[in-house]
């Protein structure tokens, strides 16, 4: 039994997906958009419902709880349960959460919205990571850093669209936000499908034999805690 050779860089070009890499950069930019507009409208939801610094602080703490603190949980179980199309769900999360800030009648919508949209990133961001990975045949930095430029893209227009947009006509026209979650949607139900394609694909190739021994289970975890 002999080791696969490794992937040249002739090889990786030739099966790299850059459709796909350049589908989860969009969708990264999509839902950071999203979600940097929640806190740069802060002004404008404390002015309308008068909202005292304490409860700003709580709808950033259902955001960020639901967004960063879920992210490991839901990585977690795809790996050990793939769902292709989990990506669109997370999206038509955000939806729900965007509308709900938009048109919420009390606080406590606010934090629902708020909550919805941190869960639909927390989601979006471990399986879009994978799908760009599996789309880099074997470029890995290469889709990695498209994927993230995406992102820092989004969470840097979100701010301007709220100063230009949400200042000047309320926190209603947070709705015409909505659109985008619905392209964000769109694109990342074809993902899913792309990404379903490929791993039946992947499934019916034997399986790679590794060149060494695999890593104690200690090392990997003390590795990622210090990533």
């Amino acid at each position: 039994m002999t080791a696969t050779s490794p992937v040249t860089p002739d090889q990786a070009a030739s099966t790299t997906a850059w459709v796909v890499i350049f589908g989860t950069s969009l969708g990264h930019c999509l839902n950071d958009v999203i979600q940097s507009l929640v806190t740069a409208s802060y002004p404008v939801i404390e002015g309308e419902f008068g909202l005292l610094f304490w409860q700003v602080g709580l709808i950033t703490l259902a955001f960020q709880v639901t967004a960063s603190v879920l992210q490991p949980i839901v990585g977690h179980l795809s790996d050990r349960r793939p769902v292709t199309h989990a990506l669109g769900f997370g999206m038509a999360m955000t939806f729900c959460g965007v509308v709900l800030l938009a048109e919420g009648p009390t606080y406590g919508w606010l934090l629902g919205g708020a909550a919805l949209i941190g869960m639909g990133s927390a989601i979006f961001h471990p399986e879009a990571s994978r799908v760009a990975r599996a789309a880099s045949g074997g470029r890995f930095g290469t889709a990695q850093s498209f994927f993230q430029v995406g992102g820092n893209l989004g969470t840097a227009i979100g701010p301007l669209l709220a100063a230009f947009v949400v200042v000047y006509h309320g926190r209603s026209s947070l709705i015409w936000f909505a659109a985008l979650a619905l392209v964000g949607f769109v694109v990342l139900l074809k993902l899913g499908s792309w990404h379903a394609r490929h791993r039946a694909v992947a499934a019916r190739r034997p399986a790679p034999q590794r060149d060494g021994p695999a890593l104690p289970r200690r090392t990997v975890i003390v590795a990622l805690v210090v990533l």
